[in-house]
């Protein structure tokens, strides 16, 4: 075996070398093929989901379910209040914790000292990470008890504090891409630190943070259990009374599946359905943001 004149090692011989080459191709080809399979079981519970969802829900989807409230008993009727509830109760859990979660992370990025920072992003996990029940009992304790009444309000705060920690994680995350000298050109101009926030890191990061609040809105819209302890449902249709009991698509879909008529039964697949629909939109939403700012 000869040195080669480069780097003075034994030279491979031919026969070793395509030896060693084939047995790396086996290896490479072996590791494509599991990452391929564990791909497609990524994919696969998914794409049932949707099926499933889609076939047995688009059966159940009229004019009525959109446009009429439920009746009691299997006799028809819709998810109308189910559906204006959802919207109802997102909307102003979005209006709670969006300046929260938006404010918080401003904060811990731009303003936070080290410790500081590190305890509220701990808390922040720490939230994202707790059962949603619990939220729902934490509120039905200040929000429900005390008034004896359940409440479309109480709700709403239950769906604001999952979505809170997932805004200002995101929003944080976001804040961490703008470039520092797009603020050191900002100060150096003059501009107080609290306008170069405002001015300049905030309408930089805007579509990111707005992408944050889209998938915050997203797990909110699907959230049951706090609901159960607080909103309650309701058959009636309640259009701006938030201290009433108020129906969500979660909550019909749950009552309705459980009941012995069959009808009342695809009321819930076409709940679900309308439920999929949505939480799905805001995420090809946000994917089509997401894949626009990486083609800018």
């Amino acid at each position: 075996m000869t040195a080669t004149p480069a780097t003075g090692r034994p030279a491979v011989p031919p026969l070793e070398r395509s030896g060693l080459d084939r047995r790396c191709a086996l290896v490479d080809r072996f590791f494509r093929a599991l990452c391929v399979a564990a791909s497609v079981v990524c994919i696969v519970p998914l794409a049932a989901i949707v099926l499933f969802v889609v076939l047995n829900g688009i059966a159940a989807l009229n004019l009525d379910l959109l446009t009429k409230p439920p009746r009691a008993l299997g006799t028809g009727g819709g998810a109308l209040s189910a559906i204006l509830g959802t919207l109802q109760m997102v909307a102003l859990a979005t209006l709670i914790a969006v300046p929260i979660g938006l404010f918080a992370g401003l904060y811990v990025n731009e303003f936070a000292e080290r410790r500081s920072a590190r305890a509220i992003r701990f808390a922040a996990d720490v939230l994202v990470g707790v059962p949603s029940i619990l939220v729902g009992i934490f509120v039905f304790t200040f929000l429900v008890l005390p008034f004896r009444q359940f409440n479309a309000f109480a709700g709403s705060v239950a769906l604001g504090v999952l979505m809170i920690p997932v805004i200002m994680r995101t929003t944080e995350e976001i804040l961490r891409l703008v470039p520092g000298s797009l603020r050191e050109a900002a100060l150096a101009l003059g501009v107080p630190t609290w306008r170069t926030v405002i001015s300049v890191v905030i309408r930089t990061a805007i579509p990111g943070i707005l992408t944050g609040v889209m998938l915050a809105v997203a797990r909110a819209a699907g959230e049951t259990a706090p609901l159960l302890f607080t909103a309650l449902g309701s058959r009636l249709v309640n259009a701006g009374d938030f201290s009433r009991p108020m129906d969500a698509l979660p909550i019909f879909i749950y009552v309705n599946a459980r009941q012995p008529f069959p009808a009342l039964n695809q009321q819930a697949w076409g709940a679900a359905f309308l439920l999929l629909m949505f939480v799905l939109t805001i995420n090809v939403l946000v994917r089509a943001r997401t894949l626009g700012q990486r083609a800018g």
